[in-house]
């Protein structure tokens, strides 16, 4: 079996950051470890909403009267509840703790809807009316659909992921992903859309292991994205022997690698 070392992908982004701005090795650090951070929160809530999902369509039940799910954060655990197809009730509720792929609380009596999920319900609604407005670029690919993931930001504000996602084998969903500012009311306020395309990390023609991804950013986008992270560790468990992928970043001539194993982001400067 032949390995594929390394997938090259070039892609955009319309990040706005100014092509001679200049990070000091500390400035990097710092904003690869909120990246991190943000990368493994989106990665959670995802996975939570990926098995319960799965458990959901085991109870025929349940199944037949959920509509759309939302996924949180409490405490040191997320919550990943389904809406009733009138969004006025909840009538299932998992609780996972450390990324963990089965629940550790599953409640499926119906209740009211808390205050957050309340403003995430209808934040979603509200951004997602909005998609279709030609200024904000958002499509979709065959076979690949977009993902919701909602952060609350602070009291005010809501921060609105668009992740892409995929069912098909052999395919890393590398992005085609956006991420959307707005208050709980659903005005946007900010609007970023971190790559150009869709640009999947396949397995070669023919047969073979992928052992490393990498695509390169431009220069109007320096830094590795949390989108990129989540979607990493959510498909690179279904690649045996991928546990890295690396961005390099032509503004700071540094390659970003991203270790699924040790969950770290180092960096290595550019020979060449």
């Amino acid at each position: 079996m032949k390995k594929l070392f390394l997938l090259p992908f070039f892609l955009c982004s319309i990040f706005m950051f100014a092509q001679d701005k200049t990070f000091s090795d500390l400035e990097i650090k710092q904003k690869l470890d909120s990246v991190k951070t943000e990368g493994n929160l989106l990665f959670t809530l995802e996975n939570a909403a990926w098995h319960s999902s799965d458990l959901l369509r085991e109870n025929n039940k349940v199944q037949n009267i959920a509509g759309q799910y939302l996924t949180y954060k409490t405490n040191d655990s997320v919550k990943a509840v389904f809406l009733n197809k009138a969004q006025n009730k909840i009538v299932a509720e998992y609780v996972f703790k450390n990324d963990n792929k089965k629940p550790i609380k599953t409640n499926l009596n119906e209740r009211n809807l808390n205050g957050l999920e309340i403003d995430l319900k209808n934040v979603r609604s509200k951004i997602i009316e909005q998609l279709a407005d030609p200024k904000y670029e958002v499509g979709s690919y065959d076979g690949f659909n977009l993902n919701v993931i909602i952060i609350p930001a602070d009291q005010v504000k809501f921060k609105t992921y668009l992740i892409s996602g995929t069912s098909s084998n052999g395919v890393i969903p590398f992005g085609n992903d956006y991420l959307f500012i707005s208050d709980k009311n659903g005005v946007i306020l900010e609007h970023h859309k971190f790559h150009s395309r869709l640009i999947p990390t396949q397995n070669p023609p023919g047969g073979g292991t992928i052992t490393m991804a990498t695509h390169s950013h431009l220069r109007t986008n320096p830094f590795i994205s949390a989108t990129d992270i989540c979607t990493f560790r959510l498909y690179a468990p279904f690649f045996p022997g991928l546990k890295e992928f690396s961005v390099y970043s032509p503004a700071l001539s540094k390659y970003m690698i991203y270790n699924l194993e040790k969950n770290a982001i180092t960096t290595e400067k550019n020979i060449n």
